[in-house]
């Protein structure tokens, strides 16, 4: 989700002004240009429409989620002097999108639409919110009217890339993204920095590590620290088997971004890395943090799910959290989880179920692969097994290297059934 919530904030990138204080950030010179247009005409809504905008800005270059709950504070401002004004109503949708009210969203994002059916960032959040549900179609239906409506813009080009990975085509979602760097403006260093490593992980999930690294250290220079290129470069490091460098970055992105998904990717690189006393203590605070948001619409139940199922091995309580998501939502990665609590509770013909239909969307992911492969071989059916698990190691992408693992067993023979 955070990358789709990432898409509107480069779209509105240019919609606030910008101070000529070089040692601010793009959103902090953004805040500080709303602000002063506030203090100018305090009796506008506009200037507390950009000030949201700005806010939410720097809630993604920090992840910090306090600027967006005053981004929330601004927005009523700003619905205050002038009810259902559009950017407002914009913006409001956008927030539903970042607590992850993904039905809410849709019913407004319909409703503006409705009200205002030529707008492409209203055709954006539909696309948003369909593909956070996993109503793939509609999604893409609403990404094409963006196209329709103004041909080649920057919105319409990073959402028609993520819809473009879902469906198995990494290397035309890169074009996408190489288009969308493009059309961003160098000056706004972290909207540069986001799409080089949108781009990167595209190379990494095809298997192109050493592009992927090239494209996470342009990014890294551009905006020093960044959170989303150190998780990638971490996984870079994973794949080379630098599991302390992973270890590393991956405790640079926690302490700037504490949040509980983070945490759970430095427990298992810090399993990976053989550091098992470390992991668990990190495990254990991750399910700590993870069980007290798991009740909020923005939470960490995908990496609960695995960590139940594949660290603490409950996979009762697997399940438990599985369904409770799966009822929210049925994008491809919440079906995998789902598929995977399944078949640890030894459900295979309902987890077959539903990670094919994952993979009827045509996504081409490692690890989903990998899953499809154990469930089949669960089922007894060898050669869907191989199948699935050849996919898997053919990407050469993060997953693929268990996949191998299972796939070496099963030629002597030894694979669990």
């Amino acid at each position: 989700m955070k990358k789709l919530i990432a898409l509107f904030l480069i779209a509105a990138a240019s919609a606030v002004g910008q101070s000529s204080e070089p040692s601010l950030s793009p959103a902090e010179r953004s805040v500080a240009e709303a602000r002063k247009l506030i203090e100018k005409k305090p009796s506008q809504y506009a200037g507390y429409n950009q000030l949201a905008v700005a806010l939410s800005r720097r809630a993604r270059e920090t992840s910090d989620v306090n600027f967006y709950a005053q981004a929330e504070d601004a927005l009523k401002k700003s619905l205050e002097l002038a009810p259902q004004n559009f950017e407002a109503e914009k913006i409001r949708i956008w927030l539903l999108l970042g607590r992850h009210e993904f039905a809410a969203a849709r019913e407004a994002a319909t409703a503006l639409n409705k009200r205002v059916p030529d707008d492409v960032l209203v055709y954006g959040f539909l696309t948003d919110a369909n593909a956070e549900l996993g109503n793939y179609k509609a999604a893409e239906n609403a990404a094409q009217w963006m196209l329709n409506l103004r041909p080649g813009n920057l919105p319409a080009l990073t959402r028609a890339a993520y819809l473009r990975e879902l469906f198995g085509d990494a290397d035309g979602a890169y074009e996408l993204m190489y288009m969308a760097l493009q059309a961003t403006p160098p000056t706004e260093r972290e909207d540069v920095a986001w799409v080089l490593t949108q781009m990167a992980h595209l190379r990494l999930i095809a298997g192109k590590t050493q592009d992927a690294e090239t494209l996470l250290n342009q990014a890294v220079g551009k905006f020093p620290g960044y959170h989303y290129a150190l998780a990638n470069l971490a996984k870079v490091r994973i794949s080379q088997k630098r599991y302390d460098e992973a270890v590393s970055l991956l405790e640079q992105r926690y302490k700037a971004a504490a949040h509980a998904e983070n945490l759970y990717d430095l427990a298992e690189a810090l399993e990976l890395a053989g550091r098992t006393a470390e992991a668990q203590r990190a495990f254990a605070e991750f399910e700590t943090k993870s069980l007290a948001e798991s009740v909020r619409a923005d939470n960490s139940n995908r990496e609960l799910i695995f960590y139940y199922a594949d660290h603490a091995h409950q996979p009762v309580k697997a399940l438990d959290v599985a369904r409770r998501e799966y009822a929210r939502r049925h994008d491809v990665y919440t079906l995998d989880a789902y598929a995977w609590a399944l078949h640890v509770n030894g459900d295979d013909s309902e987890a077959r179920r539903q990670i094919e239909t994952a993979l009827g969307v045509g996504i081409r992911d490692a690890k989903i692969f990998r899953h499809a492969g154990e469930v089949a071989l669960k089922l007894g059916d060898k050669a869907a097994a191989e199948r699935y698990l050849n996919e898997s190691a053919s990407l050469n992408a993060p997953g693929s290297e268990q996949a191998r693992t299972l796939l070496a067993a099963l030629s002597h023979g030894s694979a669990k059934q």
